[in-house]
């Protein structure tokens, strides 16, 4: 099969070291970046990154970005149906491998591999079941610099918003929360690394307090929305 690839880029740390762990290894050719943009805020999703900025993380990383642009009552076919047809422009051009940072999801890794399958296309997951206590601290480790920009109030307070994932941060995460934040915990922006050509300029903005409402199928009835810390990055 052709090593061709697109990485699906959250603009966060895990993205970042599966990249840097394909580029080391070289059995994968990661070729673009994708990513999912709300289309009413231009800002990546969850991450709350504006578009300028990541396109600044794609030209340090050296590589084309490809935005697909969601809006906010997005039903789970409409997704597939948008999702699929950057899918389709990927497979034309012989791009046969779709990489993901994911970890510990199994739920969703079945959902990516469904929607790979039908068009042929190979899911990557180079960090899959790693420990993620190593996982984190190997990225510090090699270079990897991130800032925390959007924290869940159900597992942090506000004061991890805008620290940078580094040892005493790791060691600062209460019992119950994970290293990476796979559960949610919390989100990253990812400035510089080895896999970048140089440090992504950008600038710390405000720290805003925004509120979803619960999945319906939440079964703890007690909470009607969540809280999200989010840092604005410039």
């Amino acid at each position: 099969m052709d090593s061709k690839a697109f990485l699906n880029w959250s603009t966060g740390k895990d993205a970042a070291y599966a990249l840097y762990t394909l580029q080391s290894t070289k059995e994968y050719n990661v070729i673009r970046l994708m990513t999912t943009v709300n289309k009413s805020f231009g800002r990546v999703s969850m991450h709350g990154i504006r578009e300028e900025v990541l396109y600044r993380q794609a030209a340090s990383l050296g590589l084309p970005i490809d935005i697909v642009y969601l809006t906010e009552t997005l039903s789970l076919h409409e997704y597939e149906t948008i999702i699929t047809k950057q899918l389709i422009v990927y497979k034309s051009e012989g791009i046969c491998n779709s990489v993901y940072g994911d970890i510990l999801l199994e739920d969703l890794k079945i959902f990516r591999e469904q929607q790979l399958q039908r068009l042929a296309i190979q899911g990557v997951f180079p960090l899959w079941n790693m420990n993620t206590k190593l996982l984190v601290e190997e990225m510090v480790n090699v270079g990897i610099k991130a800032i925390v920009v959007c924290v869940n109030e159900q597992f942090l307070d506000k004061s991890f918003v805008g620290r940078i994932v580094d040892h005493q941060f790791i060691a600062d995460l209460p019992e119950g929360v994970d290293p990476c934040g796979e559960n949610g915990e919390f989100h990253t922006f990812v400035f510089d690394g080895p896999m970048f050509q140089k440090r992504v300029p950008f600038e710390i903005g405000e720290i805003v307090y925004k509120t979803y409402d619960a999945p319906k199928q939440c079964n703890q009835e007690e909470i009607h929305h969540y809280g999200f810390w989010f840092l604005d990055i410039l």
